[in-house]
């Protein structure tokens, strides 16, 4: 337990690689996690269950994103803490940012229960699935709370170098996942309202334990009682200044993808269907380039605490190698068994049209994940340092790109449009980030 990966001394590249490695197949298994509600019910119920639950998805992406994005920006001021050994402040954060969350996603728990039978409807969801859709919505959101905790609880054993325990913690819900799935989904035939019962208890389970242990695990740190508080109101304040722009960055993807939904809905349910398979492989194959990029901003966050920024670039350098590694396998994997794997999803027999939509699109898109892994990259080193705002205008940047021109252009080029426009927005927003990284600013910024 007390054993993390030491990203202050030795190497950066082997560091960063052993940081890194465990948060990537982690993130493989929360997509799992996520994946198995598409093909369980696409398997079990029909096509209609997947799109509804592919609907869902796009809605539901947007708040996974606000979790990590929020537990990435707030957990930049842990690390920074944790490398300069100013431990009685690191555990204040820790408990500042987990009762902030908390009440945050009960919060938001309680709008997206209210509000998401309007956001489907002017998504212009395919009305066959529409009621599957809300209900799924609606069980989801009861558990929303601890889907956030978790991802905020995960952000804090990274910060703190331990990305090994959020890994063992994601394999056991993911297992205890898929299990509930067939139990509920099979044996008692609930269909979409399954998946999404299995979804709550599993994401809640691994809440619980996660917090026991990471109780426990701060108890480690020898401090004195009386300099650590519950919630500090500074704390509050700088480490929202970081989140935001973190919550921005982590949600382009998961935004993108919700309000370009539209523009794939007005082609009906099956081009809906094969267009959420092919984002369900999307999602597992970005992983490693989004885990990288996260790692890179922890390594950053804890070097700079511990006044030893010379070491950032050579870190720069090793991630970059990954990325272009992971962006040639995932490339070639696709190439080849892509027909496979949207078959896990649709019946090419049964729907030629969503069968088709799926290989065309994740087949293009697997061409530019290095283009996406280079401005996670980038953004990393910016919001590390606690650099935030240009690297959050270059997000808002690719979202901007790719909603208006999915909106405007797909009655004219019809629906590749949504995927061609995609590489453009990240390289835009990687040479924003690259140029500001360049100008060396970053590097004066030291939040503790």
């Amino acid at each position: 337990m007390k054993k993390g990966v030491d990203l202050i001394h030795g190497k950066p590249t082997r560091a960063m690689f052993l940081f890194a490695l465990p948060m990537i197949v982690g993130n493989l298994f929360q997509q799992f996690y996520n994946m198995a509600d598409a093909m369980i019910v696409g398997n079990f119920v029909g096509e209609d269950a997947l799109a509804a639950v592919g609907a869902s998805y796009a809605f539901t992406t947007v708040f996974i994103m606000v979790a990590i994005g929020g537990g990435l920006g707030t957990t930049v001021l842990v690390s920074q803490y944790y490398g300069a050994k100013k431990y009685a402040e690191m555990r204040t954060a820790i408990r500042t940012f987990l009762v902030a969350f908390l009440v945050f996603s009960v919060l938001l728990a309680c709008i997206g229960f209210a509000v998401n039978p309007w956001i489907l409807k002017a998504l212009k969801t395919p009305d066959n699935i529409y009621e599957d859709a809300v209900l799924y919505l609606q069980i989801y959101f009861i558990g929303l709370p601890f889907m956030f905790m978790y991802n905020v609880l995960a952000a804090n054993f990274n910060a703190l170098g331990k990305s090994k325990i959020p890994l063992y913690l994601l394999v056991f819900s993911s297992v205890l996942n898929i299990v509930l799935d067939l139990w509920l989904v099979v044996s008692f035939e609930l269909g979409v309202a399954g998946v999404a019962i299995a979804t709550v208890i599993a994401q809640g389970v691994s809440c619980l334990i996660s917090l026991a242990i990471l109780i426990r695990h701060l108890t480690t740190f020898e401090t004195d009682k009386d300099n650590i508080h519950l919630f500090n109101r500074w704390m509050f304040v700088k480490g929202v200044r970081i989140a935001i722009p973190s919550i921005v960055q982590q949600s382009i993807v998961s935004v993108g993808l919700l309000l370009t939904q539209s523009a794939v809905n007005q082609f009906g349910s099956a081009a809906l269907a094969g267009y959420s398979a092919g984002g369900r492989l999307e999602s597992i194959s970005v992983v490693p380039m989004i885990a990288i990029g996260n790692a890179m901003s922890t390594f950053t966050a804890q070097n700079i605490g511990a006044g030893k920024k010379e070491r950032i670039p050579e870190g720069y350098r090793a991630a970059l190698c990954m990325v272009l590694g992971f962006g040639v396998l995932i490339w070639l994997l696709t190439q080849i068994f892509g027909t496979t794997l949207i078959a896990a999803f649709v019946d090419s027999k049964e729907s030629a049209l969503a069968y088709e939509t799926g290989i065309t699109y994740i087949r293009f898109i697997s061409c530019f994940y290095i283009v996406l892994g280079l401005k996670t990259t980038t953004d990393g080193i910016l919001r590390g340092s606690g650099d935030a705002n240009v690297y959050m205008i270059a997000n808002l940047v690719n979202l901007t790109i790719r909603v208006s021109v999915a909106q405007l252009g797909t009655p004219f080029w019809g629906i590749e449009t949504v995927w061609y426009i995609v590489p453009i927005g990240w390289l835009v927003n990687f040479a924003i980030s690259y140029i500001w990284y360049r100008t060396g600013r970053w590097k004066k910024q030291n939040l503790v």
